[in-house]
């Protein structure tokens, strides 16, 4: 790779890295979150975007957060009731983590005040920009 394209490269993942770390800051000064904290909703959204079940593990790796935190975090909502332990029918050893019914209508609610703050910071973009923004995401990603 050349070094201007390694420049290039190394400027767009600054551009994007300081992108999400004010808009993570701006989403959670927001008054949205229904008495979670931000990671808290990340927990009930992912279960909720993988069918309401996943494996403990499999759910560290979606909301970026090492097993011992998230154990911490998960035991935190199963006792508000937001979610629920069962053991994985397919290995004895594993925990699946699953969204009860409260937990998937307090996730839906602050979603869709979630998702008007989302659309507001995205504002200054047309419609087919932010097509083209998710396109370049997914694409650098592999999808």
């Amino acid at each position: 790779m050349s070094e201007g394209r390694t420049r290039a490269a190394v400027d767009a993942w600054e551009s994007v890295f300081r992108l999400q770390a004010t808009l993570l800051r701006r989403f959670a000064a927001q008054d949205v979150w229904g008495g979670l904290s931000v990671r808290e909703y990340d927990v009930l959204y992912t279960l909720a975007r993988s069918g309401g079940r996943c494996r403990l593990g499999g759910l560290s790796e979606e909301v970026y957060l090492p097993q011992p935190s998230l154990s911490r975090l998960v035991d935190r909502l199963v006792a508000r009731g937001l979610l629920a332990r069962e053991a994985d029918p397919h290995d004895g050893r594993g925990v699946v983590v699953v969204l009860t019914g409260d937990g998937a209508a307090l996730q839906r609610e602050v979603g869709g005040r979630h998702a008007a703050g989302i659309a507001a910071e995205f504002s200054a973009l047309s419609g087919e920009e932010l097509a083209e923004l998710a396109r370049l995401c997914r694409t650098v990603l592999g999808e």
